[in-house]
């Protein structure tokens, strides 16, 4: 499962029951390797990341592809992720620490972008779901382990009074990204209830008004990117912006030729920079996640 680590000195772990013994044993071992992991500039030559996001589960989100607990076995979630980030042309990740400590351990981050997400507050179905507070990463945490960027998701409900705190908050950690130099990756989305359930709109319209809205939070921006969803009129919607952009690959339930043949139109758009895909690759219909993860790379790429 562990990728074969070039150097034979650095202690990477061979298999699951040994990074269970190190997690139990030796868990000053990760901070050992996040020093010495080694690192990449953010964009590579092209200026394109594939991004492969699993950040889900921390919400109480386990569903993929139509099965509610797809991503409810930690093992198989791993083991997909280190065939993802093994594929030729895939940049990095995106995960909480939970993930992203067990993918350093089985040297699956070297030579990785890496993003840390930091909101997992507002759990799927909870009646504080828009109170989305910073429950995973923070700044301090992410500038620490040497890790290139922070994500955060920005849903705003203009009727529920949780999503003021969230903005607020959310500010806050984009100000202190910045100034640290170290990418803030906005992720909105205009969000309300529906008989109970938090729905997002992805009409073109709320999209840029999403938009609006997350690129103007902080006291600075020259590091602050975003993380849209592909909808109608993609064109339109990256007019309303400027800041470097990357597409979200949600859980779509249409065919998978016309979920690609979407992503490539967007993908043209000026100002987007690449995918940030996760269950979309990681658990396809056919559940080849190497041919998925092939395929969202020849769009970037």
């Amino acid at each position: 499962m562990s990728p074969t680590p070039q150097d034979p000195t650095t202690p990477f772990v061979a298999d699951i029951a040994e990074l269970r013994e190190v997690r139990a044993h030796d868990p000053q071992r990760v901070t050992k390797l996040l020093s010495s992991r080694r690192r990449r500039p953010l964009l590579p030559a092209d200026g394109r990341l594939m991004i492969v996001a699993c950040d889900h589960p921390a919400r109480g989100a386990l569903a993929a592809t139509g099965n509610p607990t797809a991503m409810a076995d930690r093992h198989e979630v791993l083991a997909r992720l280190v065939t993802a980030l093994g594929r030729p042309g895939v940049d990095g990740v995106l995960a909480t620490s939970d993930v992203l400590e067990d993918l350093l351990l089985l040297g699956a981050l070297e030579d990785k972008v890496v993003f840390t997400s930091m909101n997992r507050g507002g759990l799927a179905g909870s009646s504080y779901e828009m109170d989305d507070r910073m429950t995973g990463y923070d700044v301090r945490g992410t500038i620490d382990a040497g890790f290139e960027g922070a994500k955060m998701l920005t849903r705003i409900d203009l009727d529920d009074p949780g999503t003021l705190r969230t903005l607020e908050t959310q500010a806050a950690a984009i100000t202190e990204l910045n100034r640290a130099e170290v990418v803030a990756m906005v992720e909105p989305f205009m969000s309300s209830r529906r008989d109970g359930k938090v729905v997002n709109d992805l009409s073109p319209d709320a999209v840029i008004k999403s938009v609006a809205i997350a690129q103007g939070l902080g006291a600075a921006s020259a590091f602050t990117w975003l993380k849209l969803p592909v909808v109608e009129e993609m064109e339109r919607v990256m007019r309303s912006t400027t800041l470097p952009t990357l597409l979200l690959g949600g859980d779509p339930t249409g065919h998978p030729e016309t979920v690609y043949r979407s992503w490539e139109r967007a993908l043209a758009q000026p100002g987007v920079r690449g995918l940030m895909v996760g269950r979309t690759m990681l658990f396809p219909h056919d559940d080849d996640v190497a041919g998925a993860v092939d395929t969202a790379v020849g769009l970037v790429r």
